[in-house]
């Protein structure tokens, strides 16, 4: 059976629900040890969980390596552009 790509590639891997590989990352905007928000090809990826660390990170080739106690992944449509991802960074930290 052939995969259809719709838009650019992106690709969430969770092993155990303590490792994650990420594709399709444009970048990582903010980590700490209970969340990493990363901007993808898809849209934004929050990843939450405790004891959070990016292991790996190579973003001439969109990908991130995450380790820790993962427990939520959400996903907005929104991307990050100037002044409108500054009123929605404040939206998701509040």
């Amino acid at each position: 059976m052939e995969e259809k790509q719709i838009g650019k590639a992106h690709k969430l891997v969770i092993n155990n629900r303590k490792t994650s590989m990420v594709t399709g990352v444009l970048d990582v905007l903010s980590f700490d040890l209970n969340e990493i928000l990363l901007e993808t090809e898809q849209g934004m990826l929050m990843v939450k969980g405790s004891d959070m660390h990016v292991n790996r990170l190579n973003l001439e080739k969109g990908e991130v390596d995450l380790a820790g106690n993962i427990d939520s992944i959400a996903y907005s449509d929104a991307h990050v552009q100037g002044k409108q991802g500054e009123r929605l960074f404040s939206k998701l930290f509040r």
